[in-house]
C-alpha cells in the first residue's frame, strides 16, 4: 500500500474489477471522513458564510467572528448554529468522496499517458503531477458543489433576511413597514387588525423549488465562477501540499539524514517505500497544516461566491416592485468582486478568514485521519 494518502497505489496494473472496487472504497472512505469533518466544523462555516455576506453591507451586523457565533447562540440558539446542517453532510460526503474518486482516477490517467507506464513497480507520480491530478479533480467536483453550497448558503443567513414589508394603516395613506413577530396594527371602524406571525422559514427542497421556478435549472449553479476557482486552485493546494508533507514526515522517520534542504530527494525515497505507512499523528499533522494552505490559497473566491448567492435574501429592494419587473439583484463574479474591495478593500475579502483557517486545520486533520486510517485498515489489496 502506497505509505502516503491519495497517491496512486502500486497495483496500477490490476483489473478492471479491482479498479471498481478501489473506486467504491474511495467513495466509501471519502464520504464517512467529509461527514465526519463537517459535523465539527459546521458552526464555523456558518459564521463564516455570515461575516462574508455583510461586506457590501452599509452597516456590519457583526463585529467579528467571535461576535457571530454569540449572537447567533443567543438569538437562535444550539438550533442556530447548525441551520442547513442535513445539506451541508450530503454535501461534504458528495465532496469528500468526489475528490478522493476524482482524485484517484486522474492519477491513473496521469500515469497511463505517460511513457513506461507499464513498469513494474510503476514510476511514482512527481509533485507537480500529483497537484494537476488534484486541480482536475477540484474542477469536476465544483460542478457538484456548486448547487449544494448555494443552498446551504441561502439557509445560513435565513435569520439575517429582513422581514417582508406590511401596510401599516396607522397612517394615511398607508405606509409599509418591515413585519415582526409582534407587529400589530389597532383595528378601526372599517378594518381588522393584521397579526404578523413568525415567519415560517423555506427548508432546502423549497430553496431548490424556488430557485428552479424563478431562474430555471441554471439558477442552481449561481456563483459556480468562485466555486471552480476555489476548488480547482484550492484542492491542488490541498493535496500537493499533504503529500509533500507527509513525504518528509516520513523520511525523518524511515530515512537516514539528509542535506536539510534536500527536499526533493526525500520525496521521491519515501514513495518507493511501501512498506511504511503514515502514523495517525503523521496523517493528523500533514493533513491540518494542508487545510490551513488550502484555505488560504483562494480564500477571496469564496467570500466572493458568498456575497453572490446570498445577494436575493439580503439585499432586498427598498420598495415595493412587481415582481415581474423585479431585476437581478446577484452581478457577476469579477463584478462583485470589486465592489466588495471598492467597500472595504482586502480586508472584506478576507472576512472570517482566520476564524476559517483555525477550523480547517483540525478539520482537515481529522479527514486524512479518518481516510488514511480507512485505507489502511480496509484498502489493501
Amino acid at each position: 500500500m502506497d505509505p502516503r494518502h491519495g497517491s496512486f497505489p502500486e497495483g496500477s496494473s490490476k483489473s478492471e474489477d479491482g479498479a471498481t472496487i478501489r473506486a467504491a472504497k474511495d467513495i466509501a472512505f471519502g464520504s464517512i471522513a467529509g461527514m465526519v469533518a463537517e459535523v465539527f466544523e459546521y458552526p464555523f462555516d456558518l459564521a463564516k458564510v455570515r461575516l462574508q455576506s455583510q461586506v457590501l453591507d452599509s452597516t456590519a451586523r457583526f463585529g467579528g467572528p467571535l461576535d457571530c457565533l454569540l449572537q447567533t447562540w443567543r438569538d437562535e440558539g444550539v438550533r442556530g448554529l447548525y441551520r442547513g446542517l442535513p445539506v451541508p453532510i450530503f454535501g461534504a460526503m458528495a465532496e469528500t468522496a468526489g475528490l478522493f474518486l476524482a482524485y484517484s482516477q486522474l492519477q491513473a490517467l496521469i500515469h497511463g499517458s505517460t511513457p513506461n507506464s507499464s513498469l513494474s513497480p510503476p514510476r511514482q507520480l512527481t509533485i507537480s503531477e500529483l497537484g494537476l491530478a488534484a486541480a482536475g479533480a477540484g474542477f469536476f467536483t465544483s460542478f457538484i458543489m456548486t448547487p449544494i453550497e448555494l443552498v446551504k448558503c441561502k439557509m445560513q443567513v435565513q435569520m439575517l433576511a429582513a422581514p417582508p414589508k406590511v401596510p401599516d394603516f396607522k397612517t394615511t395613506p398607508p405606509s409599509f413597514v418591515r413585519a415582526t413577530a409582534f407587529n400589530v396594527t389597532r383595528a378601526t371602524a372599517h378594518q381588522k387588525p393584521i397579526i404578523v406571525r413568525p415567519r415560517k422559514l423555506p427548508g432546502p427542497l423549497a430553496i431548490v423549488s424556488n430557485i428552479v421556478r424563478t431562474s430555471g435549472l441554471k439558477g442552481l449553479w449561481v456563483g459556480h465562477v468562485g466555486t471552480m476557482i476555489r476548488e480547482t486552485g484550492g484542492t491542488a493546494a490541498w493535496f500537493a501540499s499533504k503529500e509533500f508533507i507527509a513525504s518528509l514526515l516520513l523520511a525523518r522517520r524511515t530515512q537516514p539524514p539528509s542535506p536539510l534542504f534536500n527536499t526533493r530527494s526525500s520525496f521521491a525515497e519515501t514513495r518507493h517505500d511501501q512498506s511504511a505507512a503514515l502514523l495517525p499523528w503523521e496523517s493528523a499533522l500533514s493533513g491540518a497544516l494542508a487545510g490551513g494552505i488550502c484555505v488560504l490559497s483562494l480564500y477571496p473566491a469564496d467570500t466572493v461566491k458568498s456575497a453572490i448567492q446570498t445577494a436575493d435574501e439580503l439585499r432586498l429592494p427598498d420598495k415595493f416592485t412587481h415582481t415581474a419587473h423585479i431585476t437581478s439583484r446577484v452581478g457577476s463574479f469579477w463584478e462583485t468582486a470589486r465592489a466588495m474591495y471598492r467597500a472595504q478593500g482586502w480586508r472584506g475579502l478576507y472576512a472570517g478568514c482566520g476564524m476559517t483557517i483555525a477550523r480547517a486545520i483540525p478539520c482537515s486533520g481529522i479527514v486524512f485521519v479518518v481516510y488514511d486510517g480507512l485505507d489502511q485498515r480496509y484498502g489493501r489489496g
